[in-house]
């Protein structure tokens, strides 16, 4: 029997880690909603509004994923290696990171107008904090759960193949079409964040995926 295994006979029913991860996912669960109505509103304050929205989301993770580090140093048992626990805390506060930083830049840039990809873009990123909170949710249940959660990783990575092509051909329409050369320098900035974002969303699915390897 693994060691790991023996530890989680003794280990606690209820964690106090999957409340914080649940919690941080929530966070970019919300981030990601209020980023894809950023990107499809047409509404000057709405905007505003909704930048303000996520730097108080992106505020709200870091103070969880502290929490997390902080019941790291506390607790002798954890139900999963605290590599893993602290990897996956990490790659969920990168995305929200990354999400913040897409809505400062337009914030900072003002862009006359923001192209169809963006908005494609936030949504698939939407779609993809989706299926990370729901397989997050199931983590306390990792062995029975660990079938949906594997189904959640590959629709993860669907989207982030997705998010690829519509970056890819947003970015060829847009040097095709964009004639100002400074809209062009702040549309480019902002569909790089917006396709970094998607690939730390796919970090978090590959994080999952590697508890499911270990631990189910």
């Amino acid at each position: 029997m693994k060691i790991n295994s023996i530890l989680n006979i003794f280990a606690p029913k209820e964690s106090r880690f999957f409340p914080l991860l649940e919690e941080t996912a929530t966070i970019l669960d919300n981030t990601a909603t209020f980023l894809l109505e950023l990107f499809t509103t047409d509404q000057p304050e709405r905007s505003a509004e909704l930048v303000r929205l996520i730097k108080a989301e992106e505020s709200r993770g870091d103070k969880t994923t502290g929490k997390i580090f902080k019941e790291l140093n506390n607790t002798f048992i954890t139900p999963f290696d605290r590599e893993d626990i602290t990897g996956l805390a990490d790659v969920m506060d990168d995305a929200i990171d990354s999400m913040h930083r897409a809505a400062n830049k337009v914030a900072l840039f003002a862009p006359k107008s923001l192209p169809q990809s963006t908005a494609q873009m936030a949504e698939i990123i939407q779609q993809a904090a989706v299926e990370i909170k729901a397989a997050v949710l199931e983590l306390s249940n990792l062995q029975k759960n660990d079938r949906d959660i594997r189904k959640h990783t590959k629709k993860i990575k669907h989207l982030e193949e997705a998010a690829d092509t519509v970056y890819e051909r947003g970015t060829s329409q847009l040097f095709r079409t964009e004639t100002d050369a400074i809209e062009l320098v702040k549309l480019k900035e902002i569909i790089q964040e917006l396709e970094k974002s998607a690939n730390t969303m796919n970090g978090v699915g590959k994080a999952l995926k590697m508890l499911i390897i270990k631990y189910s």
